[in-house]
C-alpha cells in the first residue's frame, strides 16, 4: 500500500503545484482522497492514546474526504461536525454525512461562535492558513474547543500561546506530525 500512496501523492503534487491551493481544491475537491491517510490514521490513534483528549463531540476542521473523522471513529469518537469548504462532497459520499461549508477566513471572523467541542481535529490543512489570518483563527478556534489536534505534513503553523493554545506535545512519523494543544481559553473537564 505505500507504494500506491506514493503514486497518488506523486500524481496530487503537480496539480497542486499548478493551481495552488485553493485552485486545487476547487477543481479537485470533490474525489480529493489523502494519500496519507494510514499515516494519519495511525497519529490519531497514538495522539488520543497519548493525550487522552475528550472524543464527545469532535469537529473535524478542514475534513477531505473523512480521513480524520475515520480514524477518530475507530478510536471512539462519538459525535463528528465537519467543515471543509472545497471537499464536503467527498466527505459526504464517503462517511454519509454532511460537511458544512465555512472557509478558515469565515471561521476567522467568528463564523462558528457561540458553538462548543471537545476536541477540534485539522488534518493536512491548518498549514495552508495564510500567516495573516493564523493568529485571529487559533484564537477562534479556542474558544470552540478544550483540545485541538493537528496533523500536518510540514512544521508549519507554529501556534503561539498568545493565540489561545498551550502545546501538550508532538508525535511524528513518514515524514508527517501531529501536534495536541489544549486551549488557554476554555475550562477543561477532568
Amino acid at each position: 500500500m505505500p507504494h500506491q500512496n506514493n503514486k497518488q501523492h506523486q500524481a496530487i503534487r503537480p496539480a497542486y503545484e499548478q493551481h495552488g491551493a485553493e485552485g486545487f481544491y476547487q477543481q479537485f475537491g470533490a474525489s480529493y482522497r489523502n494519500p496519507h491517510e494510514p499515516v494519519v490514521a495511525a497519529l490519531l490513534a497514538q495522539a488520543v492514546a497519548r493525550w487522552q483528549p475528550p472524543l464527545g463531540r469532535v469537529l473535524d476542521l478542514a475534513c477531505g474526504s473523512g480521513e480524520a473523522s475515520l480514524a477518530l471513529e475507530a478510536q471512539g469518537a462519538v459525535a463528528i461536525d465537519a467543515i471543509d469548504p472545497y471537499t464536503y462532497a467527498a466527505y459526504a459520499e464517503r462517511t454519509g454525512r454532511a460537511a458544512e461549508r465555512y472557509t478558515f477566513e469565515q471561521i476567522a471572523a467568528g463564523a462558528l461562535a457561540g458553538r462548543h467541542y471537545d476536541t477540534i481535529v485539522c488534518s493536512f490543512a491548518l498549514h495552508l492558513a495564510p500567516l495573516s489570518r493564523l493568529p485571529a483563527l487559533a484564537l477562534q478556534l479556542s474558544l470552540l474547543a478544550g483540545h485541538l489536534l493537528i496533523v500536518t505534513p510540514h512544521k508549519r503553523p507554529h501556534i503561539q500561546a498568545a493565540w489561545g493554545w498551550a502545546p501538550l506535545g508532538e508525535i511524528a512519523a513518514e515524514r508527517v506530525r501531529a501536534r495536541c494543544y489544549l486551549s488557554t481559553q476554555r475550562a477543561h473537564p477532568r
